[in-house]
């Protein structure tokens, strides 16, 4: 059944040009009917020496570590250093100041780079912005929540697509929203930029911090619906690690379960784990697999042929991701723009 599955899933490959970029159709799938491609750290200078580099790279998703830094009260951008920058974010707020300022700024003028390509590229397909906090939110400090969702809103206002947008009026909850595939056509969605947030690595193994990122950031989402003001949130959490059966049940309170609708895990866990994926294109949840490049048989993380990552698009379309990523940088944007349906 395995051996089939992959037959299929290279067999499909050759169904990419169809949803390529450039490439018309006749009508646009919903932004949780697609598969598409992400960069891991795209905020590294190796990979890109400009961030704005990384927003023409084709990604439909970049990922930004981010260390809520309480002695200079600054959103650090970094992979290692929680006190100072270490990125391809530029101190540039115009279009014609891209691809030349001094790096390594903080997460607002990574924002800024945003707002400005933004300018340049008005009509790009959505991109999603991972966001994992490296040590969590510090509410006390002033860079909780309600903090991040106001630097963003300001840096980039009406280009975000926010949990507001997803329950539109009609629904309770992000899950109630999700089940009724409430997604917009994913060509509605040009020019827009999605958050999602998860715990990070240093939160993860801090034995004194009890209450990490997702589930503050779902205790936030669903208060600021009960005040009334769910149109504040800017991002939604994700649920990290992969699970057999819906992994919310016992990680969460009850009350903030219906919040949860993005996924986050190991692709070769999902896959090799045997986990009925399907759960997640059921429910019209959008599912990100990380190490793409290290699923049976594996392929290069950071340079494989075209046509490898077409068939590793396409065999992780049908195990029902809605993102994969690697470290596939090097790749030409007509690769890593690459879209295909979602199994």
């Amino acid at each position: 059944m395995r051996g089939w599955r992959r037959l299929a899933a290279l067999a499909g490959a050759a169904a990419l040009l169809a949803m390529a970029p450039g490439n018309a159709q006749a009508a646009s799938p919903k932004y949780s009917e697609t598969t598409a491609i992400g960069t891991h750290n795209a905020y590294d200078k190796s990979k890109y020496p400009y961030f704005a580099q990384a927003l023409d790279s084709g990604a439909s998703l970049l990922e930004l570590d981010v260390y809520a830094d309480t002695l200079s009260h600054r959103w650090r951008v970094s992979h290692s250093n929680p006190l100072g920058n270490d990125n391809n974010c530029e101190a540039a707020k115009t279009p014609g100041e891209l691809y030349g300022k001094s790096r390594n700024q903080d997460l607002g003028s990574c924002l800024d780079n945003m707002a400005a390509w933004n300018q340049l590229h008005p009509d790009h397909p959505p991109i999603l912005v991972k966001v994992e906090m490296k040590v969590g939110f510090n509410n006390k400090a002033g860079l909780g929540p309600d903090e991040f969702d106001t630097l963003v809103a300001r840096k980039l206002g009406g280009s975000v697509y926010k949990p507001a947008d997803l329950l539109g009026g009609t629904y309770p909850t992000l899950d109630a929203a999700a089940q009724a595939n409430a997604w917009p056509a994913r060509d509605s969605l040009r020019g827009k930029f999605l958050f999602d947030l998860i715990p990070g690595t240093v939160e993860q193994s801090n034995p004194f911090d009890h209450y990490w990122t997702d589930e503050e950031y779902g205790d936030h989402l669903r208060d600021l619906y009960a005040a009334g003001n769910i149109s504040a949130a800017q991002a939604f959490p994700a649920v990290l690690g992969a699970a057999n059966g819906d992994p919310r049940t016992s990680r969460y309170d009850a009350s903030i379960r219906p919040w949860f609708v993005f996924f986050d895990g190991d692709a070769a866990t999902y896959v090799n784990g045997g986990y009925d994926t399907s759960f997640y294109s059921a429910h019209h949840y959008i599912l990100i697999t990380t190490g793409a490049h290290s699923v049976s048989p594996a392929i290069s993380s950071t340079d494989p042929t075209d046509a490898e990552v077409a068939a590793r698009l396409a065999l992780l379309a049908h195990d029902h991701a809605s993102l994969i990523t690697s470290d596939w940088s090097a790749k030409s944007p007509a690769v890593l723009g690459s879209v295909t349906g979602r199994s």
